[in-house]
């Protein structure tokens, strides 16, 4: 059998290499003392990047989801404020994160509650029941899971559901929900095992949510008086609606939206349609699926709806070789390999079948700057604040889209009819597990 352990003499090799290189010992000196991203950034890029774009659709500020996972809830209302702008004559329009923030997490609970009475007869540690069980109510989603919202509940502007302490900072909430579930988990696979009402159980559970969401994030509104003064000056009253009312006067019908991701892994063949198991919020609604498509199909759809003066819903790994301060992406920012002499790289596919990628945050492409024809940098809409970037606006070089850019939502009419036939198709089930569940 082979000895695979760390031996003197392999350490002495790697102390005796390392002493020998020269530039393994300037970098040394020069990250022990400073940031390695600061070692690493190329500065031929950073002063090459301006915000500048030959197609621009924001004409707005920018939002902050604080110290919460909510991105995919502030990008999917982001991608809709402008129309609630051109229809109303306001400057400034925002939608209430907060609102669907507390229906998203009611319904999570729901949604997590039956599927542990569903899955009542797996051991505890079956894989599926223990990684629901790992993340019984995170922050995050996705763009189906924001449509299932919308449809049920409808939207309010920000006024009528103010931001709490506990929407901007989900930590304390989050984890009394948490145990809450947990032990909610635990009780109605009792009740399963026991032959009692299960149902009965996680409706008692149910009610104990809702106390604690009104607690931290207070009651939602049924229904609010919507009047506005535009950006003229000039006093308009609609009168008393509902929030489902409000989203028919405002939202287009999300169902004339398709999710495309770009999933690039042998296992996952292009133009077939995927959806993954025990992903979503929403008991009922319909399944979030994806059209996984080549990363230029993605492109393509998004310079046509930016072109049309709409912005679009993103998902990406935001992290990767990312700028936050001065807001760029640019595949090759940080070049880590020179920095210390070792081989980084890995394909997206790697990268998803290794663990080293997925979809970790959602914002809104708002403009693109093109050259004959052909995009070469991104605009994008993030919800970290003005304080950072342009006001709060990304910059993102065609260079990193490949890499790094997961998903969009865009209109079924920016589909061909090859792509559209798909849709009919039944989606190929991912298991819950799989880096494309990932929630944004």
């Amino acid at each position: 059998m082979t000895d695979e352990s760390l031996s003197p003499d392999m350490l002495s090799t790697f102390a005796q290499e390392f002493d020998a290189d020269t530039a393994a010992r300037i970098v040394q000196n020069a990250v022990t003392e400073t940031p390695v991203t600061k070692v690493a950034m190329d500065r031929r890029i950073v002063t090459s990047i301006d915000p500048s774009m030959s197609v621009k659709v924001d004409t707005w500020a920018t939002t902050n989801q604080k110290k919460s996972g909510r991105c995919w809830l502030f990008s999917g209302l982001n991608a809709f404020k402008p129309a609630v702008n051109e229809a109303t004559g306001l400057k400034s329009f925002e939608f209430s994160q907060n609102y669907q923030h507390f229906w998203d997490k009611l319904e999570k609970a729901n949604y997590f509650l039956t599927s542990m009475i569903e899955l009542a007869d797996r051991d505890i540690d079956d894989r599926t029941v223990h990684y629901l069980l790992s993340d019984p109510i995170g922050d995050g989603g996705q763009w189906n899971m924001f449509v299932a919202l919308v449809k049920k509940y409808g939207v309010v502007p920000k006024y009528a559901m103010p931001e709490t302490e506990s929407s901007s900072n989900t930590h304390n909430m989050n984890r009394t929900l948490e145990m809450l579930l947990r032990r909610g988990a635990r009780d109605v696979r009792k009740a399963v095992a026991d032959g009692n009402d299960a149902h009965a159980v996680k409706t008692s559970v149910m009610q104990q949510v809702y106390r604690v969401l009104a607690i931290h994030l207070g009651t939602p509104p049924t229904s609010f008086i919507w009047q506005w003064e535009d950006k003229d000056g000039k006093f308009h009253r609609h009168g008393e609606v509902t929030p489902q009312e409000f989203a028919q006067l405002y939202v287009p019908d999300l169902d004339e939206y398709v999710c495309l991701v770009n999933d690039p892994r042998e296992t996952s063949p292009m133009n077939r349609l995927f959806t993954v198991d025990r992903l979503g919020n929403v008991v009922g609604a319909r399944p979030v699926t994806y059209l996984n498509v080549p990363v230029e199909v993605i492109r393509s759809a998004t310079v046509a709806t930016l072109q049309d003066g709409q912005p679009v819903w993103m998902g990406c790994d935001t992290s990767k070789q990312c700028d936050r301060e001065r807001g760029i992406w640019d595949g090759n920012l940080y070049d880590y390999e020179g920095t210390y002499g070792i081989d980084l790289e890995m394909t997206k596919a790697e990268e998803l079948e290794f663990g080293e990628a997925m979809m970790t945050h959602a914002m809104v492409f708002t403009g693109v700057d093109l050259v004959n024809g052909e995009p070469r940098r991104w605009r994008v809409e993030n919800s970290w604040g003005k304080d950072i970037a342009d006001k709060g606006f990304f910059t993102m070089n065609d260079s990193w889209f490949d890499q790094h850019v997961f998903e969009v939502a865009v209109h079924r009419s920016r589909l061909s009819a090859e792509l559209l036939a798909v849709l009919d198709e039944e989606p190929i089930m991912l298991p819950a597990w799989d880096p494309m569940g990932s929630l944004a």
